[in-house]
């Protein structure tokens, strides 16, 4: 794979993320109104599957209603 290629690839990802409303871990802490180590717990504990790209992790915003509307 050349370079343009994988620098196409990558631009899709990102495209891919801001189409269906993701967080990086910092903003999805906020959103919880966590802190960003109790977000990192709730991942180990598996309330929350994030996915990873290059260096950060994302959260969809789907999955993280789903979990403030199981804690009630």
């Amino acid at each position: 794979m050349n370079t343009l290629n994988i620098a196409n690839s990558q631009v899709s990802e990102l495209d891919f993320l801001d189409d269906l409303n993701w967080l990086v871990s910092k903003e999805a802490a906020r959103y919880l109104r966590k802190t960003p180590n109790a977000l990192r717990i709730m991942v180990h504990r598996g309330y929350i599957r994030p996915r990873r790209l290059r260096r950060k992790l994302y959260f969809r915003k789907v999955e993280l209603d789903r979990v403030l509307e199981s804690s009630t």
